[in-house]
């Protein structure tokens, strides 16, 4: 109760005031009448807050994201459920839910009387440009009664989360060479020429079907061998997300490192529908797989995921080699040195194929002739530097669409070598 005498409006004070006025007044006057009407003027706040203070108590609230997941620049729907758990009817509520900045302002939404046991749902949406996790709540509402003389304020503590993931592009579907790897006992073997006696046994292992045993491979050993099981080869993918903060350049949505996580990100959502086993490394400390929680997984960790002032590309390297099993490794590389580039050489193992998309970060800002014309040489001395050791290059400058250089990823290393001597070429006449 006390409470809710805190919780009077200002017309409900108003109400005591003047009650307290006819009241002293009727003293000095001696006019009974006027005594009554201050009676009055004070019992109605009075009631008021009974009123409100019964049905505060007595409020359930749920909360739903539809979807829980949404990209870059999507809408999400709330859907707020109230419903009056008290045998007394509630009067006007009004409803705000705490949202953070980037998903706009607070929506403030009036839901009008509620019966006994009644329930009722209102909806909002919102809207974020800036990938993240948000928090959705807590939910506020004010309980008012029908004159407005008391006002409560009551929080729910339920959050909700809402996920804002990378823009996933659509890719055009081209054949990607070098992509498949063994798995099983036998991983990345090659077949033997002397048949498949010696290429198709092993020995024999406790719990092995014995009619799995050869008996030709088992005679000339003089032990039990049996044969394998048929090895399975399957589409591995590793998908390298560079994230040095001195490596990209700009700002907010439109930046050179936004453009990189896009491209991750539609890069892993493409390759996972065309059947490959997606792993995602940074030099930040994210190894994700997606058979661990499938590609909302990965798009969670891209979500999340910031730009690292002491990353360097040996992390990198080692982050990558540290689980490393052949199949295809594409990157999303900023700005690189010749000797940075000279590091990533060493992802190139055997059974590996290494795409890098290099992003001419200094394209995201304006620089004058002379500045462009050395930062446009760098570019191409580092390009140069992965084309050297392997690596096919796909270029990117501002302004460049992932599906318009998906393309360029399929293009066999023979076109690339051309690329680097022409490349080479023209760097020495130009020194």
């Amino acid at each position: 109760m006390r409470e809710a005498l805190r919780g009077l409006t200002t017309r409900g004070r108003s109400f005591l005031a003047a009650a307290a006025a006819a009241a002293l007044s009727a003293l000095i006057l001696g006019e009974k009448d006027l005594l009554r009407v201050a009676v009055l003027l004070a019992i109605l706040p009075m009631l008021a807050a009974v009123y409100v203070g019964r049905s505060r108590y007595r409020l359930a609230c749920s909360r739903s994201l539809q979807p829980h997941r949404a990209p870059v620049g999507a809408s999400a729907r709330v859907v707020l459920r109230l419903q009056n758990m008290s045998r007394l009817p509630t009067g006007t509520l009004l409803l705000e839910d705490r949202l953070p900045y980037a998903l706009g302002s607070r929506p403030r939404v009036v839901l009008e009387r509620l019966g006994a046991r009644q329930a009722s749902s209102v909806a909002y949406t919102v809207r974020a440009d800036v990938r993240g996790r948000y928090e959705v709540g807590p939910l506020v509402v004010r309980l008012t009664d029908p004159f407005g003389l008391c006002e409560l304020t009551r929080s729910f503590p339920s959050i909700d989360r809402l996920t804002v993931i990378p823009q996933v592009v659509p890719l055009p579907n081209v054949r990607l060479a070098g992509e498949y790897t063994g798995a099983g006992d036998s991983r990345a073997r090659s077949v033997a020429v002397h048949g498949e006696d010696d290429a198709a046994t092993r020995e024999y292992r406790r719990g092995d079907d014995l009619r799995r045993v050869h008996w030709k491979s088992t005679a000339r050993l003089g032990e039990l061998m049996v044969r394998r099981e048929e090895q399975p080869w399957e589409s591995r993918a590793t998908v390298v997300l560079d994230t040095r903060a001195f490596a990209h350049r700009g700002e907010g949505p439109t930046a050179s490192f936004e453009w990189a996580v896009s491209a991750a990100a539609s890069i892993a959502v493409h390759l996972r529908e065309a059947g490959y086993k997606i792993r995602l490394v940074t030099d930040s400390g994210i190894d994700a797989d997606a058979t661990d929680g499938g590609e909302g997984l990965i798009l969670d960790h891209l979500a999340d995921v910031k730009l690292n002032k002491r990353g360097d590309v040996a992390q990198l390297v080692e982050a990558v080699r540290r689980r490393s099993d052949g199949g295809l490794v594409i990157a999303l590389l900023g700005a690189l040195t010749s000797a940075e580039a000279e590091m990533l050489a060493g992802l190139r193992g055997s059974n590996t194929t290494c795409v890098g998309f290099l992003i001419d970060s200094s394209t995201w800002l304006t620089l004058p002739p002379e500045s462009r014309a050395e930062a446009t040489r760098a570019h191409g001395a580092s390009a140069l530097g992965l084309m050297r050791t392997g690596w096919r290059v796909v270029g990117v400058a501002h302004g460049n669409k992932l599906p318009g250089l998906w393309p360029q990823a399929a293009r066999g290393s023979q076109g690339f070598a051309v690329r680097a001597t022409l490349a080479d070429t023209v760097a020495g006449g130009m020194r």
